[in-house]
């Protein structure tokens, strides 16, 4: 074996590290390991725009975990500094009280909120299409805006263009992809809402029960009636009044469906249902996603589909 001096060993080594210091950077979002953006974002629907929005320049993470029920998140401390490392934080004001506090103590980099862009309506009293009004208690309890924007594709489409538009001013570099990525979901949006318009055109009944009020969007934008067990907030307890009239349009409306949700206990559900001698089917409201294999728009059809079951759509 032949045996060389230390000196002959270090010296490639040295000059090695001297020319890789002195190579310049890659570009940022380039080499498909560096992204333009760290994007954090509140809850599922904001995920899912930021991934679509931001594609490769975009490294988009989320303060609510897979499965679970944003409405009353809780931040650990590692998460609320999680707000203070991104690029830029997006959000629905008003939703996630944990969430609005932890952006106003970490003051993060840049902010998102998309409650102006998805136009939010009041919790209660909208326009005859829920419960809100009948005064059995559970509707009101939101206390402000209804919070569930992204069932309507349209609105959803909307806070796309917003985010679009604030990454291109936070990374001017990448405007022109962020542009094109949000046209392209844009459009398969628009593709969504006529899928929807058309696949509930004609129905037999239009009055659904659901789990809670999160379908109000969607019910204003197709022509539909929610009744929910629970109010905006899905651990809310339904009254006996509220139930006892759930009981009265199920039977006057000869509804034949009670939908459930994977995010919410189903007993009161099921117990109803089970008492009238109707089904139940899950409708999911699209606030969380446990299944990696699913995303919006395969969601979004499969309650399409059984919507159309369950109010007998020709």
């Amino acid at each position: 074996m032949i045996s060389l001096p230390r000196r002959a060993l270090v010296l490639p080594v040295l000059a090695a590290l001297a020319l890789s210091a002195c190579a310049p950077p890659e570009p940022a979002g380039t080499n498909g390991d560096t992204a333009s953006l760290t994007v954090l974002t509140s809850f599922y629907p904001l995920h899912y725009i930021a991934e679509q929005v931001g594609g490769e320049e975009a490294e988009v993470s989320s303060v609510t975990p897979p499965g679970a029920d944003p409405h009353n998140l809780e931040l650990s401390p590692a998460k609320v500094a999680e707000l203070a490392d991104a690029s830029v934080v997006v959000y629905a004001s008003g939703f996630q009280a944990a969430v609005d506090e932890a952006v106003e103590q970490t003051s993060p980099k840049q902010t998102i909120d998309v409650a102006d862009a998805a136009d939010l309506s009041p919790a209660a009293g909208r326009g005859g299409n829920s419960a809100a009004k009948d005064g059995t208690g559970g509707s009101r309890d939101a206390g402000g805006a209804d919070p569930h924007f992204w069932l309507d594709p349209q609105r959803l489409a909307a806070v796309a263009g917003v985010a679009a538009r604030r990454f291109s001013e936070i990374d001017p570099q990448n405007a022109d992809v962020y542009k094109a990525n949000a046209q392209e979901l844009g459009q398969e949006l628009a593709s969504l809402d006529v899928q929807f318009t058309t696949g509930l055109a004609d129905c037999e009944r239009r009055t659904i029960v659901v789990a809670h009020e999160a379908y109000g969007y969607l019910a204003d934008r197709y022509d539909l009636e929610q009744i929910g067990i629970s109010g905006i907030d899905p651990e809310s307890e339904p009254a006996p009044a509220r139930i006892a009239k759930i009981r009265r349009v199920i039977e006057g409306q000869d509804v034949t469906t009670v939908f459930t949700e994977s995010l919410v206990n189903p007993k009161v559900a099921e117990v109803l249902a089970a008492d009238l001698g109707i089904e139940t089917a899950l409708l999911d409201p699209l606030e969380s996603l446990a299944d990696p294999g699913e995303d919006y728009l395969s969601i979004m059809r499969e309650n399409l589909a059984a919507l159309r079951g369950a109010l007998n759509c020709g």
